[in-house]
């Protein structure tokens, strides 16, 4: 019983760090702008950057991946001494993947927020430090290739279970914990992400970068 209780404070954890929104505060002080009323309405990177500037998108894309390493960092110092090594993995999926959910429903924003890569990204980075470059290169691909914001986060969400799953099965996490939370984390980017998966499917899905911008010339020419 003790031990759910810490879980259910690792979670509150996780979804007080993931529900601030970084990206409304950067967009509002640099611009005035209401993020949740511009664009996409949410609160993440690419929004920003198209409400900001791209200084403003990075800026938001670093912080919310913060969020979710520093709710993970702050379970582990607060656990390690109180929970056995069965259960602290377990404390620290649950306040990533509450992250995750804090991010994309805030309670600053009335439950509105982003879509959940950023805080996935961190609070998988806490666990597996490799994770935030291999982050990073496939964001980066995907803004220079594609230009889809939505494909790159869902292909990272799919990325990060896969693997914490070759982690459980070559035996280096001995807990099932971190991929059941990348799963979890990966099933709530996907839902929040249903309207591009539509736009996606009827070939009409925002781009991005430097694709956004030979697409605008091509339609001037």
């Amino acid at each position: 019983m003790v031990n759910i209780v810490y879980l259910i404070i690792a979670g509150f954890i996780g979804y007080l760090f993931g529900s601030i929104p970084f990206g409304y505060i950067y967009v509002k002080a640099k611009t005035g702008q209401i993020l949740t009323e511009v664009g996409s309405g949410r609160t993440g990177g690419t929004n920003s950057l198209r409400a900001a500037g791209k200084g403003v998108g990075i800026l938001t894309s670093l912080s919310d991946v913060a969020k979710g390493f520093t709710a993970l960092w702050l379970t582990r110092l607060l656990f390690t001494n109180v929970l056995n090594g069965e259960w602290l993995p377990w404390a620290l999926a649950v306040a990533g993947v509450m992250s995750v959910v804090g991010h994309n429903w805030s309670l600053f924003l009335k439950f509105r927020g982003g879509a959940g890569t950023g805080p996935n990204v961190g609070w998988s980075t806490a666990i597996w430090f490799p994770m935030f470059p291999i982050a990073f290169l496939v964001m980066l691909a995907f803004y220079f290739g594609l230009g889809i914001a939505s494909v790159a986060s869902l292909a990272m969400g799919a990325i990060i279970p896969i693997i914490f799953a070759v982690r459980y099965i070559t035996g280096v996490d001995a807990t099932a914990a971190y991929l059941i939370g990348g799963l979890a984390a990966a099933a709530i980017v996907a839902w929040a992400l249903r309207p591009n998966i539509k736009r996606l499917l009827r070939g009409e899905e925002r781009v991005v970068g430097p694709q956004a911008r030979r697409k605008q010339k091509k339609a001037e020419g």
